[in-house]
């Protein structure tokens, strides 16, 4: 700007503006001028880059890909709490639902509204959840059609009590046998649950979608979004599912990785209200939150095959789906255990395992998923597990998962004693904790005394083949059981004595202690009543489980494993 002259206005001239740094900005330059060179860089190597929010949970720090978290009005796993579940979606979407499962076979997304504790949130995913759950929907087991493949009957002893008829409509699920007097609604089916009915067994109807397991996805349709740090739940069918609950505050208890979970009244379009379980479903969000170093988590699916299939990470992207960390880890892990695992001899494997594997934490899964009788964990037919790779350690983990059918089998099976799923499925134990009839597991045994240390574990066969296309590999005799790693663990007696000192340890902990019946009457007290589950029922579940709880504590008592301690 010029100044201008004044010369005859009487106004002196105006002078030059000028905008003077102050003297301590001048004096301090080069820490500004680095200031402004980071936000330069800043801006333009991480413009684009999405913002990891930390969402504070339970004791733990969950990093995720979360831009909106629901924070709702309490906490959903506050057992003090009383907790609600309403979903809400078109007759017509949820008619597509039922088709495409029940003729393909396809478990198809539909949208719906939920209303959790109060707070409504709008446009989440909802579909089908499970597979022999579900099996009593498409009219039986097995094949695309709802057809049992070529050869596979259930298993020996698994027949209806004499004089009992099937209500019309009704299927037989595998492995379940129908205790004298149990009925179902007409036209429903029935399918493996938790604990919902007599022997685990649960009443599934299209006509009732209260009755089908469901997962509710918080961020399918709506990127970002979590409810409470969750973008997943799992409804559990069947009422109140008290083996289920108590397995997973076992496994808890116990320090393992487990799953939260909360019960709820719950109701679809404002419906007749039933009293459900609900699951947290493992996520991105917890699967790094699971463990405090971090790690890749991956889940088995229930067609996969725990064996060596070539290095073609292609071959085994059906049979393990990686929870978190996608774009920077991949499947390489488990293909480069299996590969040793298959070319490993015996000695090579009992020498170098623990390189590959945490040997203590693998101890307490196999001796909890035995202690818990449950017969559909990693070497079921359902493969209920999820694999987590360490990337500081380097070595693998096994996370336990569905534990619908836990403390609903045989409950004086040893410590050494297969799991099968014969035998356990036949309604409310006596006071022995085995139904009466019902098919004796012991001898069974894995490898350990008495019968001899080191070797093959007698109730499974040992899987070295690719399951068939399309679904779990089949045999002759019942639905293809078994897991490698853990055959091969348990009839190796180099790790003998590190699974009876689990087991042995575990025992103590949750069963000799009184520590299971005292879980269970914490659980019973969370327990909400409703339409579909009257006070009187629930109070006769709990007995019926605290009858179980201690059959199967005094079962162990006397076992040679236990006693050796």
């Amino acid at each position: 700007m010029t100044a201008e002259t004044g010369s005859g206005t009487g106004r002196p001239p105006r002078r030059r503006l000028r905008h003077r740094v102050p003297v301590s900005l001048r004096q301090h330059w080069p820490i500004v001028a680095v200031f402004c060179a980071f936000v330069l860089v800043a801006a333009t190597v991480f413009g684009s880059t999405r913002v990891r929010p930390y969402i504070t949970g339970n004791a733990s720090v969950i990093a995720s890909d979360i831009t909106e978290n629901v924070a709702g009005t309490v906490d959903f796993f506050e057992t003090d709490q009383d907790h609600s579940v309403n979903l809400a979606f078109s007759q017509s979407d949820y008619d597509r639902m039922i088709a495409a499962y029940q003729d393909e076979g396809e478990k198809e997304w539909i949208t719906a509204d939920i209303t959790v504790d109060g707070t409504l949130i709008t446009d989440v995913g909802v579909r089908l959840k499970g597979n022999s759950t579900l099996s009593g929907l498409r009219g039986g087991m097995g094949g695309p059609d709802g057809e049992r493949p070529e050869g596979l009957q259930p298993p020996e002893g698994m027949e209806l009590p004499e004089g009992m008829e099937l209500p019309d409509g009704m299927e037989m699920p595998y492995g379940g046998q129908l205790p004298e007097g149990t009925t179902a609604p007409d036209g429903a089916a029935t399918g493996f649950g938790g604990g919902g009915g007599p022997g685990g067994m649960v009443s599934l109807s299209a006509d009732d979608p209260t009755s089908l397991p469901l997962l509710i996805r918080f961020d399918k349709y709506v990127e970002g979004r979590a409810y409470q740090g969750m973008t997943e739940l799992s409804v559990r069918p069947g009422s109140p599912v008290l083996n289920e609950a108590t397995a997973l505050s076992l496994t808890a208890e116990s320090g393992q990785a487990t799953q939260r979970y909360s019960y709820a009244t719950y109701s679809v379009n404002g419906g007749a209200t039933q009293t459900r379980l609900l699951l947290e479903h493992p996520d991105d969000g917890y699967a790094n939150s699971l463990f405090e170093n971090p790690g890749v988590l991956y889940k088995a699916d229930a067609s996969s095959s725990f064996a060596y299939q070539g290095d073609d990470q292609t071959t085994y992207a059906d049979q393990f789906t990686q929870v978190n960390g996608e774009g920077s880890q991949d499947l390489q892990p488990i293909i480069s255990f299996l590969k040793w695992m298959d070319g490993a001899s015996d000695d090579e494997f009992a020498a170098h395992l623990a390189d590959h594997v945490d040997v203590e934490s693998f101890a307490r899964y196999v001796a909890t998923q035995n202690l818990l009788v449950n017969s559909d964990d990693m070497a079921g037919p359902g493969r209920n597990y999820y694999l987590w790779y360490g990337l500081g350690s380097k070595k693998l983990s096994v996370v336990s998962w569905d534990l619908n059918l836990a403390l609903s089998s045989n409950s004086t099976a040893g410590p050494h004693d297969s799991i099968g799923m014969g035998g356990g499925m036949g309604g409310p134990p006596a006071a022995t904790g085995d139904t009466a009839g019902q098919p004796q597991q012991r001898g069974m045994r894995a490898g350990g005394p008495p019968q001899g240390r080191g070797q093959q574990h007698a109730g499974a066969q040992r899987q070295t083949e690719t399951p068939k296309e399309g679904g779990r590999a089949m045999g002759g005799g019942g639905m293809r059981s078994g897991n490698a790693l853990k055959e091969r663990f348990l009839a190796s007696g180099a790790f003998t004595e590190v699974y009876e000192n689990a087991y042995r340890d575990l025992y103590a902990q949750l069963f000799a202690s009184g520590r299971a019946v005292e879980v269970l009457d914490d659980i019973a007290a969370s327990v909400p009543t409703s339409d579909g589950l009257t006070a009187d029922a629930l109070v006769q579940q709990v007995e019926t489980m605290r009858t179980r709880l201690q059959a199967r504590t005094d079962a162990l008592s006397d076992d040679a494993v236990i006693t050796a301690g």
